[in-house]
């Protein structure tokens, strides 16, 4: 920091050397420049709104993109001016160089959030409404912003995680896509037949609104365990009514399994007394 210090003071010293040389015959000129230079950034930035208004990119990054250039075209304009002054625009580009650095190495984290932000704008891995799992934590995307993200969980909780950790972790969307498949399975006896278990899984799928036809369900023994035999079921429904068929189907599947006598058994250990 003490290098850096020093660099400003040298190029500040210099620049104020040439803000002395400034004639009046030089003021007339650089204000009509200045003047022109304000009413072309308006019309560039109206040409950029209008840009973004067919794009269709998020609004977040719509406006930091025209601030943006807002303020490198004000700069630019500052540039032309102050050479039009006389004013020497090297030591001007020197002092904001060495000031850009101080900034930048005082917010480095808030810098790295901002570029996560961006990121996430850019290559969209969520949306408005999206349930997804980022940065550690679970939610319904409430707001993106280019710093945070605002997740609501589902105990009512707004939470704020940095773009910079969501951007840098793994993101896990669960409405992107239309279709979604509940995973369950369940025990039944041994003494149960197999054709008898499948029957009466298809039954409680097929009773259940929410499942899709196509894909078809599928019902198969998944494990043979030391008490029951264990049987998978995957089903699909449409995205919003994942845990509507989730929740229907493990309250089904006790009502049809007692309908066709099929013992639900848990972890237990038979003992046999031998009479000698």
């Amino acid at each position: 920091m003490e290098v850096i210090g020093n660099s400003i003071d040298s190029v500040t010293a210099e620049l104020f050397g040439s803000v002395g040389v400034i004639t009046l015959t030089a003021v007339f000129p650089a204000l009509i420049l200045l003047v022109i230079c304000l009413l072309v950034i308006k019309i560039l930035l109206k040409l950029l709104d209008r840009v973004f208004e067919k794009s269709g990119l998020e609004k977040s990054l719509c406006k930091f993109v025209r601030t943006a250039a807002k303020y490198l075209l004000l700069f630019l304009t500052l540039l032309l001016v102050a050479a039009t002054l006389g004013i020497n625009v090297t030591s001007l580009i020197a002092v904001f160089s060495v000031l850009g650095l101080a900034v930048s190495l005082a917010v480095q984290g808030a810098l790295s959030n901002l570029a996560g932000g961006i990121m996430l704008l850019v290559s969209k891995p969520f949306k408005l409404g999206d349930y997804v799992e980022a940065g550690g934590v679970e939610g319904t995307i409430n707001d993106i912003g280019l710093v945070h993200t605002k997740l609501l969980t589902v105990d009512n909780k707004i939470i704020f995680v940095p773009n910079g950790d969501i951007s840098a972790s793994k993101i896990t969307n669960y409405t992107y896509e239309e279709k979604r498949r509940v995973d369950l399975t369940f025990t039944a006896s041994y003494d149960a037949p197999i054709d008898t278990v499948y029957k009466a899984l298809r039954e409680a799928v097929d009773s259940i609104d929410v499942f899709l036809k196509d894909p078809e369900p599928f019902i198969k023994v998944l494990s043979y365990q030391n008490s029951s035999i264990e049987y998978v079921v995957r089903a699909w429904t449409a995205t919003g009514d994942y845990w509507t068929g989730y929740f229907e189907l493990i309250e089904k599947a006790m009502s049809v399994f007692n309908k066709h006598g099929i013992e639900m058994t848990y972890d237990h250990i038979n003992v046999h007394m031998v009479e000698k």
